[in-house]
């Protein structure tokens, strides 16, 4: 996982598979062992800025080319001129400036998951029910999970974004120090995918931050997980919808669904300094449902001891919290968009499209 959510979804996701070998069979997964990545050159913040001397002007620029040049599978030509047709959008940068604000989950719910979200969701699957079932059984995610996600990103492709990813990725790698080393991977990796998918680089279009198509990939996690379903010869995620649902279900299986999961479960407890720490801890699996329990968490769904659970609450109205635990599932979707309220309202949109109460 883009952002009305869309746009801090498309900053967070995380996001190799080459097309040059024949397209996978229907269901099988794309994520492939690779070559390691080359090192992106060091950011030098004192070179002379994009928005003044051009791309290939910048000194950050030209180390990028060499690297690239030496590393990849362009020419020093075919770069530079790529940068010469690259243009810098200065609004971009505005928008990564802006200071962030955290919305707490009664506003969040609402505009994300609300009432809107889950009819257009079940209007979203019954047009599409046989191809989203199918996918569905092939790699064991919900096919109202898979809905879900896309809703969320781009409000079931209402929302994938406008800008050229020459674009948005060469301002955000060159113009913007704080994460200048991430965009750049994703910038090389937008080049490989160019030449991988037999594009122009200056066609793939997606968010101010580079995510793009129906589940709003950045360019690693398109090259690594998206999935040519309809067997077209092209991973489509911008305008087929089998694409699309098979490359958001290969990713959740690829970082840890399981079939037949719970993602989330409330529970209740007496609020205490123990457990607020616990709240505050970075998402990961890092208890057992067993420990929490011996915290004076209530779990009154049946779960077992062993599995391995979050903690976290939401406030659902001002001041007011409630409790749960996240389980495998939760984990996985959490991969997609680091975002507890997030992967909360992935679950609330799939069981009101009629999901089994996961």
């Amino acid at each position: 996982m883009k952002n009305k959510l869309t746009l801090l979804s498309a900053a967070l996701i995380l996001a190799a598979c080459s097309t040059e070998q024949p397209p996978a069979p229907a269901g099988e997964s794309v994520a492939q062992t690779v070559a390691p990545q080359p090192k992106m050159p060091e950011f030098d913040p004192s070179a002379a800025p994009v928005s003044q001397v051009g791309f290939n002007g910048n000194d950050n620029v030209r180390r990028f080319v060499e690297s690239e040049a030496q590393n990849g599978r362009y020419s020093r030509n075919e770069l530079q001129t790529f940068f010469n047709g690259a243009v810098y959008k200065s609004n971009i940068i505005s928008i990564m400036n802006r200071p962030g604000t955290s919305r707490p989950w009664y506003e969040f719910q609402k505009s994300n998951a609300g009432s809107a979200k889950i009819s257009d969701g079940r209007n979203f699957y019954m047009r599409h029910r046989q191809v989203l079932e199918q996918i569905s059984r092939e790699y064991g995610v919900p096919a109202e999970v898979i809905a879900a996600v896309i809703g969320i990103e781009t409000n079931y492709g209402r929302n994938m974004g406008s800008f050229r990813l020459a674009d948005s990725l060469s301002t955000l790698a060159f113009d913007y120090p704080r994460r200048a080393g991430f965009f750049q991977k994703e910038l090389h990796e937008m080049l490989l995918m160019a030449k991988e998918e037999n594009q122009d680089p200056f066609w793939f279009a997606g968010s101010y931050a580079g995510a793009m198509g129906l589940p709003q990939f950045m360019p690693s996690s398109y090259r690594k997980w998206a999935v040519d379903y309809d067997r077209d010869g092209r991973r489509d995620i911008w305008g087929s919808v089998p694409d699309a649902a098979a490359s958001v279900a290969n990713y959740l299986k690829a970082h840890g669904w399981k079939t037949g999961g719970r993602m989330v479960v409330p529970v209740l407890l007496t609020p205490s300094p123990q457990i607020q720490a616990v709240i505050d801890e970075k998402t990961e699996l890092k208890h057992t449902v067993g420990e929490l329990r011996a915290m004076g968490v209530e779990i009154q769904t049946p779960i077992a001891d062993h599995e391995r659970a979050i903690l976290y609450r939401l406030e659902v109205s001002p001041g007011l919290y409630e409790y749960y635990i996240g389980l495998n599932n939760f984990y996985a979707v959490w991969q997609y968009n680091h975002s507890r309220m997030y992967v909360t309202a992935v679950r609330d949109i799939a069981n009101g499209i009629g999901a089994d109460n996961l």
